[in-house]
């Protein structure tokens, strides 16, 4: 019952991205057999070659009620030499990408924004306002409550906070055996959400 997401940054663009496609949120005969290879329910996409690497999930994102979710601003350190360029039209190219997840449609086209960088993160919540954000970075990259707050919108909704080392590792921070790792992720899961909601405040569903 867990929403997944392979974080898996593909991209090509023809055949080559629709097998990619099938492979990642499609199903896939074997034998007579229809298998759904990774289970997952969202994949983590390069949009960096157009439309064309994008036209081919989206028929896969209709059909089997999948999403994707587009590299717009990435959180590791480097991300600038590329992504803050100023294009012609005086916009970064980080947000030019984020209009261009905007204009691919529909609420299966997320954006990936990193929590490493909030004033950008609240940037783009203002100029997306109708995109659902990945939210990487968060704990042991260095981002915390407050640098992931502003990719909320009024309603505490809109944004999904990763947390990857900062949890598959938390029996070291916390000083467990590594059998606890259970009990360490589990606490620190909660702590995360604890400290997230307390800065973004309440959630409104309705």
């Amino acid at each position: 019952g867990m929403f997944v997401i392979t974080d898996g940054k593909r991209n090509d663009i023809g055949t080559t991205m629709e097998a990619y496609a099938t492979a990642h949120l499609g199903h896939t005969d074997v034998a007579g057999e229809s298998i759904d290879a990774f289970g997952a329910d969202a994949l983590t996409v390069n949009g960096y070659l157009g439309t064309d690497g994008i036209k081919p999930l989206a028929k896969i994102c209709d059909s089997d009620d999948k999403g994707i979710f587009v590299l717009v601003k990435t959180s590791n350190p480097s991300s600038g030499e590329l992504q803050d360029m100023k294009l012609e039209t005086n916009e970064s190219v980080y947000e030019h990408m984020g209009k261009m997840c905007e204009g691919w449609g529909d609420s299966a086209v997320g954006a990936v924004v990193g929590a490493t960088y909030p004033e950008q993160l609240g940037e783009m919540r203002a100029k997306l306002p109708h995109t659902f954000f990945l939210v990487p970075g968060y704990g042991a990259q260095g981002g915390g409550a407050d640098d992931v707050k502003n990719a909320f919108d009024e309603n505490g909704l809109g944004a999904i906070i990763n947390s990857s080392r900062g949890i598959m590792c938390a029996w070291k921070k916390q000083g467990l055996a590594e059998d606890d790792f259970a009990v360490a992720a589990r606490k620190e899961a909660e702590r995360m959400r604890d400290e997230i909601v307390g800065c973004i405040g309440k959630i409104k569903l309705g």
